[in-house]
């Protein structure tokens, strides 16, 4: 990999993974690309660029992640999510580079009760998770020998709205919150899953394909909400249960979104840190971050 192309590269992961390909120092040129460069709203804008950058991989952290917002804008979601894709993949497709495209848990329906493995079907529940079902297919189709789609889940980080981030603000602000503790999944660093990404990118013998990359172990909201009090230095027992039916969003989610690794572990990846251990390394990132 001599040329990297970062979509998203303003975003909460796009911004770790081009941070994270700057500190490499087997890195290539890196093309770091936002919104004002690489919009997919544009399909035509986005293969010209392909076309003129032609990049050896391109690393797609871009995309509508607004999942509320997509219950009424859900054409709008699949411009981006699912049309945009397509582009990404056609340019690919058109200059011969690999892509790998980030996608997500709520492609799945939640209802197993095992960690999801890599061929599982999809079934969504919202119109996010369908937009993002339709970039997946695109990827596949258009790149069945270079196109690479990691899933992942719960993703926190610097520099984004997350979970984590919600957290730390609130707890100065509340004397108790309420947070739901019926749905599971694994807490996802971005310092974490960035090197994850880079590495997938220029692993060429790894077959192409469906991966998933997230923090290993499960928990729920109320158990990721209480560590963070406790990192804090909180009470987390201020942090109280609720069932998800107590706090009703526009878009359903999954109740499970644990998510199996054994196509990364196949391919030799490095894998991925237990939840709680990776909160703890990313903390001097976050613990300054209250707004």
């Amino acid at each position: 990999m001599k040329r990297l192309l970062i979509a998203g590269a303003t975003g909460m992961l796009g911004g770790a993974v081009a941070a994270a390909a700057e500190h490499d120092p087997d890195a290539p040129e890196v093309l770091a690309c936002g919104r004002d460069r690489l919009d997919l709203r544009y399909p035509d804008g986005v293969l010209r660029l392909l076309r003129e950058e032609r990049p050896d991989v391109v690393v797609n952290c871009a995309g509508w992640t607004a999942v509320d917002d997509a219950e009424t804008h859900e054409v709008e979601a699949l411009a981006v999510n699912g049309h945009g894709v397509r582009a990404l993949a056609l340019g690919c497709a058109e200059i011969g580079a690999r892509l790998v495209h980030v996608s997500t848990d709520y492609v799945f329906d939640g209802t197993a009760r095992a960690p999801y493995a890599e061929d599982a079907p999809t079934r969504p529940l919202n119109a996010y998770g369908r937009s993002k079902v339709a970039g997946e297919r695109a990827v596949l189709g258009l790149l069945p020998e270079t196109g690479y789609v990691v899933r992942t889940a719960w993703l926190y980080g610097a520099g984004g709205r997350n979970f984590v981030q919600t957290m730390i603000n609130l707890e100065g602000t509340r004397d108790v919150l309420n947070v739901v503790d019926d749905q599971y999944g694994p807490p996802t660093w971005t310092g974490d899953l960035a090197p994850g990404l880079l590495e997938l990118a220029r692993a060429y013998h790894a077959p192409p394909g469906v991966y998933h990359c997230t923090g290993g172990g499960r928990t729920t909201w109320h158990g990721l909400a209480q560590e963070v009090f406790t990192l804090l230095g909180a009470d987390p027992g201020r942090v109280r249960p609720i069932p998800a039916t107590a706090y009703p969003l526009p878009a359903a989610r999954p109740a499970y979104s644990v998510l199996g690794h054994a196509r990364w572990a196949a391919a030799g990846l490095a894998p991925m840190r237990h939840w709680r251990d990776a909160l703890h390394a990313a903390w001097p990132s976050l613990a300054g971050s209250r707004v």
